[in-house]
């Protein structure tokens, strides 16, 4: 029963999520074993260290011989249910995509359910979500905060040309959720990062009072003049803390 907090202060994705979780002790091994449950045979998952300004990171990649999947949300619904996956991982999964689809649809000005998921719906981006979902799962993590996201800026590259940082569908997934632009000239949290972290985080805030156990670092691709990390601190939360600063313990639903 552990809580994690995402510090975003280089934005977030899905394969950074992953490559921290490693970093914070997520065995490879576990990993592997569960993708493979996935019933998709076109994709290699591999997981190196990285140093990013210094800072020593786990860069998790996919690598796949698809090219320009067309995949709807039932496609994806299809793989997802006929996977040997665990209920609970399951259904995370297909809030996270239906989350996707509800924005590219909101975008698009097409029905969710008639999406053409390009680069959502390619085998790199169904691991990276189901991936995400796993490590949480498996390191038996039961609450996730987040830190407000730098989401970068400038223009960046899609399907349909160029479009400005954040992307539509990412800002459509990002409503009521603190956000910012740190001066970085690029797109730092992808679609992929908006859907799973909007999907599972409680809160977006300030560190909370807590003990950490484990502190990872997933590295992004690009080299920027900050350190392209997204860090983890998994621990306990500190309830001793919490009475004798508040009084009274909150009640969590």
């Amino acid at each position: 029963m552990s809580i994690i907090y995402f510090d975003c202060f280089s934005g977030i994705s899905g394969d950074m999520i992953i490559g921290a979780l490693l970093d914070a002790g997520l065995p490879f091994a576990e990993l592997e074993q569960e993708l493979a449950k996935l019933n998709l045979t076109n994709f290699q998952i591999k997981s190196e260290k990285v140093v990013k300004k210094g800072v020593s990171a786990t860069k998790f990649s996919v690598s796949t011989d698809e090219h320009h999947p067309h995949r709807h949300l039932g496609d994806i619904r299809k793989i997802v249910q006929e996977s040997g996956l665990e209920e609970p991982i399951k259904e995370t999964v297909l809030q996270i995509f239906g989350r996707l689809a509800e924005a590219e649809g909101k975008i698009h000005g097409v029905n969710p359910e008639k999406i053409h998921f390009h680069e959502v719906g390619a085998v790199d981006a169904i691991v990276d979500i189901v991936g995400a979902v796993v490590g949480l799962h498996k390191m038996n993590i039961t609450r996730v905060f987040a830190s407000p996201l730098n989401i970068g800026g400038g223009w960046t590259q899609c399907m349909h040309g160029y479009i400005p940082v954040p992307a539509p569908a990412s800002l459509e997934l990002l409503k009521g959720i603190p956000i910012y632009n740190g001066g970085v000239n690029r797109e730092l949290v992808t679609p992929t990062g908006a859907a799973i972290i909007s999907t599972l985080c409680q809160d977006f805030s300030d560190l909370p009072v807590m003990i950490p156990t484990q502190v990872g670092y997933g590295a992004g691709t690009a080299e920027l003049h900050i350190p392209n990390l997204l860090r983890v601190i998994v621990g306990e939360k500190n309830h001793q803390h919490d009475h004798t600063h508040h009084g009274h313990r909150h009640h969590e639903g």
